[in-house]
């Protein structure tokens, strides 16, 4: 039975098993050691270490700390030279981003106790991440480890909250960075163009709700359009009679501005109703 075991077990099949036990580790490291790569960028000045960053307006090589102006191109963290296997850079580009990959990043409790699990979005200080909420729209990643804001605090800053000085504390915790859209997302209001928002909290003098603008410019089109349909026929019938019996053409007259009062007052009507939608 013995003899029959070492037999089926030859030295070209040990070897063959022992490549293919090679191939298949090396197989499920390289995801992994592609994601450590890093790229070199410019920037004005020294960006430190595990900095949130956003890429550069007006040139893609070059990046900035994240703020809410920026967070748009929010692009990765800042991480040190050798913290990676391999770097792309050239001789100008000495700040160092990943954009994938696990690495430390800068947190601040602005919107809570930050836990393991939660999507770090930018905060309000430049750089500086937090725990995103269902407002925030992008998200640099996944937090590894936490920040309670009492524990290895690193910094505090004062922060405007709505006219209210806050403070707020700022530490590090360990990421795996992949910045996409929050999944936590939810609209608070439809999107609106700037200047029709701003019009409409002019005449109600308060923050309107999307649907009454909505609602407003339904109303406003609508008498509109009644009231220049009713005005284009008016007129050309009033034409066209006078053409036909220039006698009449007094009372066309008389009824052609009736027509036009009514026009007006349709007009009015719509704008009086947008007026009371938005106010009330």
């Amino acid at each position: 039975m013995l003899q029959k075991i070492k037999s089926k077990i030859s030295l070209k099949r040990v070897l063959a098993l022992t490549g293919l036990f090679i191939l298949f580790s090396y197989s499920l490291s390289v995801p992994a050691f592609a994601q450590t790569i890093t790229q070199g960028y410019s920037s004005d000045g020294d960006i430190q270490r595990a900095t949130i960053v956003s890429v550069d307006s007006e040139n893609p090589k070059k990046v900035e700390p994240a703020s809410l102006d920026n967070q748009d191109r929010i692009h990765g963290v800042v991480v040190g030279q050798n913290d990676a296997p391999f770097t792309l850079s050239t001789e100008d580009e000495k700040t160092f981003v990943a954009t994938t990959g696990r690495f430390e990043v800068f947190v601040s409790n602005e919107n809570g106790v930050v836990q393991e699990g939660d999507f770090i979005t930018i905060s309000r200080v430049a750089g500086i991440g937090m725990k995103a909420g269902e407002e925030d729209i992008y998200v640099l990643g996944k937090a590894l480890s936490g920040f309670d804001g009492e524990t290895a605090v690193l910094s505090t800053t004062n922060i405007d909250d709505g006219g209210v000085e806050k403070k707020v504390a700022i530490g590090r915790v360990q990421a795996d960075i992949s910045v996409s859209g929050n999944p936590l997302f939810k609209p608070t209001q439809a999107n609106l163009p700037g200047f029709l928002e701003r019009i409409a909290e002019n005449i109600a003098q308060k923050p309107v709700n999307p649907t009454r603008i909505y609602i407003s410019i339904l109303i406003l089109i609508v008498s509109s359009v009644v009231a220049g349909t009713l005005l284009y026929s008016g007129i050309r019938s009033g034409i066209i009679s006078i053409g036909r019996n220039p006698l009449s053409k007094k009372s066309i007259t008389k009824s052609l501005m009736q027509v036009i009062l009514t026009s007006v007052i349709i007009l009015l009507l719509g704008v009086f109703g947008v007026y009371l939608v938005l106010r009330i």
